[in-house]
């Protein structure tokens, strides 16, 4: 063949004919639900013969099955047909610095096994290979055919860089970017290995099972060890030129003033959101710091501060207000760039929104005109776990197809 030739469009066949339809078919009872040949035929425009001969090639090959009749007023009684879920399966991984968490999915999106595994590896190899284990082991547990496993998505803090082969900015697992321990990983589980940033898959996973769905264009922020965001338009991720769209950590703290005295009377750069950056100003890390700057003392976590806030203590009240004061000046942010109409709170942080959410919206009407809906999370802690397996899902229903 000549490099003139190598560029021109394939020409039609049989065939590929038979393939588009078998795929138009079973993309259709993958949307729309159980169907007959017939109905099937009406809506996709193709002769009743060809709507048959799909079906049955879907049927051998594992990708459609009989879900039951249907009895019409009039004519005969019709077979209903679905997409077998069983026919493959995806396996989604977040992990994070406190857990490891991992789910096995059906083509359906149904996840038909799952395991929470507390992340107590001292080294970044041994964080990879405790992610190979908890997977296979999941897999083996579930009693499901590893050869219908076609598909892993990882979900990490942090930005992967394709060329390098390593996770970028993931400050909270020390260790991680270094080169080869995703290659790592995809080695031990055997399986193509997509990985993704924690709070991009966040953002799909509520696009695709929570609050997200039928957005327009919706961020989600989380709020944790770290501070990311995710973003989805029209249903597609936006992450940038490198991946490295809604790191919103990074960008500098607005608005530096004097800090307030601390219950000492001393000052903390924390106090009241003089911190260098938004993740200084907002991750959990923040809410334990303010809460010490107005009196709380002892081991604090930011769980801690906002356990204390809800039985009344009133330097976590204060911590917890200042969180929500600081996240609207990340809301405002966020929407003179993008304008969304939907901002949703998540991680460790975000998940205490029954305290936030008032704050923040009261505060949102003094910074901007622009004031999008704001809501927690619907999904809490699976939000990057959902989200991979959603992903993850794409390619393993490719590859069911193609592998018919």
């Amino acid at each position: 063949m000549t490099s003139s030739d190598e560029g021109a469009e394939q020409p039609w066949n049989p065939q590929r004919q038979r393939s588009a339809n078998e795929r138009l078919l079973w993309d259709r009872l993958r949307s729309g639900g159980a169907a007959s040949r017939a109905q099937l035929a009406r809506e996709t425009g193709l002769s009743k013969p060809t709507v048959s001969s799909a079906l049955a090639a879907l049927e051998q090959a594992g990708l459609v099955r009989e879900a039951g009749t249907h009895a019409p007023e009039r004519g005969r009684i019709a077979v209903l047909y679905a997409p077998d879920p069983t026919a493959g399966y995806a396996l989604g991984l977040d992990i994070g610095r406190s857990w490891l968490r991992v789910a096995l999915a059906d083509l359906d999106g149904t996840v038909v096994a799952r395991s929470d595994v507390r992340n107590q590896a001292r080294t970044a190899n041994s964080m990879a290979d405790l992610a190979v284990s908890a997977a296979r082991g999941l897999v083996a547990d579930s009693g499901l055919d590893p050869g219908k496993v076609t598909q892993a998505v990882v979900g990490t803090p942090g930005v992967f860089d394709e060329d390098e082969r390593r996770v970028r900015y993931a400050q909270q697992l020390p260790g991680w970017g270094r080169p080869g321990l995703l290659d790592r990983i995809r080695d031990g589980l055997g399986l193509p290995v997509a990985v993704q940033n924690d709070a991009n898959l966040a953002a799909l996973g509520e696009y695709t099972y929570g609050v997200g769905a039928g957005s327009r264009l919706f961020v989600y922020v989380m709020i944790g060890t770290g501070l990311g965001m995710g973003i989805v338009n029209e249903g597609r991720l936006f992450t940038g030129a490198h991946g490295g769209a809604g790191e919103i950590g990074f960008l500098p703290w607005p608005g530096r003033r004097e800090p307030e005295p601390a219950a000492d009377g001393t000052a903390d750069s924390m106090a009241d959101g003089t911190a260098d950056s938004m993740e200084d100003a907002v991750s959990a890390e923040a809410v334990v710091q303010t809460a010490r700057a107005h009196g709380m003392t002892g081991p604090l976590t930011a769980k801690d501060v906002f356990d204390a806030a809800r039985a009344g203590d009133a330097a976590a009240a204060r911590a917890v207000e200042l969180e929500g004061e600081r996240l609207a000046h990340t809301v405002a942010a966020v929407s003179a760039v993008l304008d969304p109409d939907l901002v949703v709170l998540g991680g460790g942080v975000g998940h205490n929104a029954d305290l936030l959410l008032h704050t923040v919206r009261q505060t949102l009407r003094t910074l901007t005109p622009l004031r999008p809906k704001v809501a927690p999370s619907s999904l809490g802690e699976d939000a990057v776990l959902l989200g991979a397996v959603a992903t993850a899902l794409d390619a393993a229903r490719d590859l069911a197809f193609e592998g018919r």
